[in-house]
Formats: structure tokens, sequence, C-alpha cells
């Protein structure tokens, strides 16, 4: 059972209808966390803008969800794992890659460095310093790379925290 239901038709902000409006047009369906989000049009929208601004990262959308997968993970989400797992097929990610990413490693060196900088801001609580940030680099990740592995780590974190409270349906 949940402990926060996914917003009803009666519930929702004029705001939160058209977020998730958008949301049903761009993904043909509404899943069950960005309903149960839609109690508060701003969190909803942080998750939306954020998700957003990462489309146009030079990280691409299958590391994105081997982060996603990792941090999922690590976090012990179990909505958002399944999310990914199904999300990361229909991106392209091969069955092995899915279960490596879980357990943080890469099937390549860049995957591999891009798992190793999530597992250790995870670890560090962001507090890699500058031997993590020369590592990354020496690993070929560049410092906008770096940003966008912290952005979407922490992308991931909300989400997983989100389940964990709401503990949504899982519908995917």
């Amino acid at each position: 059972m949940t402990n926060i239901n996914v917003a009803t038709e009666n519930e929702l902000s004029p705001k939160g209808k058209e977020l998730l409006e958008m949301v049903k047009k761009k993904m043909g369906k509404v899943p069950n966390m960005l309903g149960t989000m839609a109690h508060s049009p701003a969190a909803l929208e942080v998750y939306l803008q954020f998700s957003g601004a990462l489309s146009g990262a030079a990280i691409n959308k299958k590391e994105q969800e081997q982060i996603a997968l990792f941090v999922g993970t690590k976090n012990s989400c179990g909505y958002c794992v399944k999310a990914h797992t199904a999300i990361g097929k229909m991106v392209g990610l091969t069955e092995e890659q899915i279960e490596k990413s879980k357990l943080g490693e890469g099937t390549s060196p860049r995957e591999s460095a891009i798992l190793a900088l999530t597992k250790e801001i995870l670890e560090k609580q962001g507090h890699i310093g500058k031997n993590g940030v020369e590592h990354a680099l020496a690993s070929g990740l560049t410092k906008g790379e770096i940003f966008e592995v912290i952005a979407a780590t922490t992308l991931n974190i909300y989400t997983n925290y989100v389940n964990h409270v709401a503990d949504p349906v899982v519908d995917f």
C-alpha cells in the first residue's frame, strides 16, 4: 500500500493538471511517481525541469540510465530500479549493461569512469576532493561531464527519496 496516493483530479491544482498533461503528451502516460509528485506542482516542476535540462547533456541517455540504475540500487529504490531497467532497454542498454550498472560497473572504460565517479559521489556525499576530480579527468571525463554526473546522481537521489516517502505502486 502506498504512503501517498497518486493525486486525483480533485486534488490537482490547475498548474498540477497542466504539468501532468505535458507529461502524458510526452510519455503517453503519467507514471505513478509523477502523479504522486503532482500533489506539489513545484516539486513536479523541479523534476521535469531538472530532467529536461539533462536531455542536452554530454553524458548520453544510456549513461544517464546507467547512473540511475546504480543510484537506485544503492538507495534501495525498487520503483526506480524497475523504471530505469525498462527505460534503459528502451534507450538501447543491453542486459549486461543493466546488470553491471546496478553494481556500479561499466562495460567500457567510459561507462566505468562515469559509474566510478557516481559511486564516489554517493559514498563520500559529494566530498570527492582533488583526487576524485583528477581521477575522473584522467579516466577521460571532461570537467563539464563531471558536473553532469553530479547532476544526474542528484536527480536520481531526489526521485529515490520521493519514492521512499510516497511508495507508489510500480507501474513499469
